[in-house]
Order: structure tokens, then C-alpha cells, then sequence
């Protein structure tokens, strides 16, 4: 099933509640690709990198824009106003744009464990999203441990321990972790398992919601860790920025 587009951020951390009085559930960059492609730069230029997710409004299917979005994106990395690898896009597993994304252009794919996976593999350099909430979770970071997973917190007590579980599994392993959280233990728990494997802070990542965390996310960036902002947009969210013109 599609994310829920009532609370889009709760979706990208996993289920979890996001803490903070500066949280907005709902808010996104705007319903155009050409918004989101904004924000985007605004966020790496301020030392960040970017996750969008498209959500869909009436009428509209998950995803719906995102080609005309990973267009922009390219020709600012062609250009050199973006560096490589910082922005990717959420798509569900089986969206055939996931095939046809420019070069320099991520993607995370989100879904049911199965094709999750079955697409990860025969796409190169694509995210697998596991939440830590479903029964197969610490399993399939077993498995995706020599890949790219981003782990996505929140649901409880028990999915709190399973996130412990699969970061030590994560960290230990050659692959690229994200974990998705606004937790300040679960931040700490990342940190110390990372550091307990000698990672170094390139080969993995912090994955928090725009405009949550602000004061943790600037923490974390100067002491030199990568923090990724995931960044709903679309005709679906609320309280996004006003469009200021011209077509995107």
C-alpha cells in the first residue's frame, strides 16, 4: 500500500512520532517538481543531502511527477549546482521510473519486503527501505547488509530494540546504511555502533525530516556526519511553500 499522505514524515521515519515543537506532519516543499528541485538546492547548500518523496494528491498515484523532478535534478548536477549522490528520490518498488532515472539520480525503494529487494538487486546503487516495525526486518538486514539500506525507526518499544539489532548488523557490515530517526537515543546508538566498526562518517548517513530536529541535524553536520533530509512534496502535502511563478 502507498504511504499515508495525511502524515507523510511519520511515513519516512518508519511509523514513529516525530518529536519537537518545530515538527510539521504534512508539510512539504510545495505540490510542483520545480518546489521540491528547490528546496533540494537550498538544503545542500547549507551541507545536507536530500530524499524526496512525492505525495500524491486526488487524482494522482505515488510518483506521479517524480521523472520530470529526477530531470531537473540531473541538469543541475550536470551543471554543477548539485554534487553526485546528493539527491534521490522514493518510489515504491515497481514504479517503472525506478528503471529510467537519470545518471547521478538515487533512488530508495519502499514497499513489502519481497520485490523491495528483488528490485535492489537488479538495480544498481538503489536504497532498499526496511522498516524496523515488520517481523522480517533484522532478516533483511542480514541480508542487505553488503548494500544500501535505510532503516526507518519508530513504532514502539520492541521496534526500538529490533532498530539496535539491525544497526549493529548494519554497521558491521560493507554496505552504505541510512537510519531514519529523529530519536536522540537511537542518534546515539547509530553513533556508537558505527564508531565500535571504525566507520568512517562517509559510509553512512542520518536520515531526518524537513524542518524537525533542526538544532540535532546542524549538531550532527558540524561534527561531520552526514545528515540526509527527506523532503515530502506534491499536490498531497500541507503548508508547503507558496509557488512563486513560471512552470516546473
Amino acid at each position: 500500500m502507498p504511504p499515508s499522505t495525511s502524515s507523510p514524515v511519520r511515513w519516512l521515519l518508519g511509523g514513529g512520532a516525530v518529536r519537537g515543537r518545530r515538527d510539521r506532519p504534512g508539510a512539504g516543499a510545495g505540490p510542483r517538481p520545480g518546489d521540491a528541485a528547490r528546496v533540494a538546492a537550498e538544503l545542500v547548500a547549507a551541507g545536507h543531502r536530500v530524499e524526496l518523496l512525492h505525495v500524491p494528491g486526488p487524482g494522482q498515484r505515488p510518483g506521479d511527477g517524480t521523472a520530470h523532478l529526477a530531470a531537473l535534478l540531473a541538469d543541475a548536477l550536470l551543471a554543477d549546482a548539485l554534487p553526485a549522490g546528493s539527491c534521490r528520490v522514493v518510489l515504491p518498488a515497481g514504479d517503472p521510473a525506478a528503471e529510467g532515472l537519470p545518471a547521478g539520480v538515487g533512488v530508495v525503494l519502499t514497499g513489502p519486503g519481497e520485490p523491495v529487494d528483488r528490485q535492489v538487486a537488479g538495480t544498481p546503487g538503489a536504497v532498499a527501505a526496511v522498516r524496523a516495525a515488520d517481523p522480517d526486518a533484522e532478516a533483511r538486514c542480514r541480508a542487505l547488509a553488503g548494500g544500501r539500506v535505510r532503516l526507518g525507526t519508530g513504532g514502539g518499544a520492541a521496534a526500538d530494540r529490533t532498530a539496535a539489532r539491525c544497526l549493529a548488523v548494519l554497521m558491521a557490515g560493507s554496505g552504505e546504511p541510512g537510519v531514519a530517526t529523529t530519536d536522540p537515543r537511537l542518534v546515539a546508538v547509530a553513533g556508537e555502533r558505527a564508531a565500535w566498526n571504525d566507520r568512517a562518517h562517509h559510509t553512512w548517513e542520518y536520515v531526518m525530516p524537513w524542518r524537525a530536529a533542526i538544532e540535532q541535524q546542524r549538531r550532527l553536520v558540524a561534527a561531520g556526519h552526514r545528515v540526509r533530509v527527506a523532503v515530502p512534496w506534491g499536490a498531497g502535502v500541507r503548508g508547503g511553500l507558496r509557488h512563486r511563478g513560471g512552470r516546473s
